[in-house]
């Protein structure tokens, strides 16, 4: 019996071109999901806060308040460090900014009452304070609550970040957050000149901080 010699295949080997195909298509979608997780990770990084950055922030709010006389004991200033930080944060506000607020409105008197009846570090009306404090789920007891260094500066700092949504001008919104916000309505109704020495005094502090 004559032996045959196996058969040589000359072309390409059977599926060869779906198998090709596959590979390529794996490789290509580890490529990508490769890019994507990468991406996703750069992106989530950007918003999560660095630890660093974060308590080299508290400690310089620390130092901006320190420097102030204040009413508030040592422990409650570094609690209410954090709590500017990461309100100030939440809304996008530089942490100075807001000093630069409280030191106009309240020289960081904790106990600090204007003559109209503003109240606390960031001064604000008590009708003001409930209706935020409401919105916010905040239990509101009073002069308790606005004597309350941090949830004064949560207050505070949610009511000035409403006003600047409202009027989209930062230098209307502290006219406003000082005037209150029906008169500068009034005025802007009226196209009356709104007073800027309030955001003035305010912009003068912040680049002293």
């Amino acid at each position: 019996m004559e032996l045959k010699e196996p058969p040589i295949r000359t072309g390409h080997p059977p599926h060869s071109k779906k198998r090709y195909k596959r590979r390529v298509f794996q490789i290509s979608l580890k490529i990508s999901l490769f890019f994507l997780i990468f991406t996703l990770s750069f992106l989530l990084s950007s918003f999560s806060p660095n630890p660093y950055n974060r308590e080299k922030a508290i400690e310089e709010i620390l130092r901006v308040m320190e420097k102030h006389p204040t009413d508030l004991a040592e422990v409650t200033r570094k609690e209410l460090a954090e709590v500017l930080y990461e309100e100030a944060r939440r809304y996008q506000h530089d942490p100075k900014f807001i000093l630069a607020l409280i030191a106009i409105e309240s020289s960081f008197r904790n106990w600090a009452v204007s003559e109209q009846g503003a109240k606390g570090l960031m001064q604000v009306m008590p009708y003001v304070a409930q209706s935020i404090a409401n919105e916010l789920g905040i239990e509101w007891r009073g002069d308790r609550t606005l004597f309350n260094p941090s949830l004064n500066i949560k207050i505070g700092i949610y009511y000035l970040s409403t006003l600047i949504l409202d009027f989209k001008d930062l230098r209307i919104a502290l006219a406003a957050y000082n005037y209150g916000p029906t008169y500068v309505r009034e005025l802007l109704e009226r196209k009356e000149h709104i007073p800027s020495n309030f955001f003035k005094s305010v912009i003068s502090i912040y680049h002293t901080l």
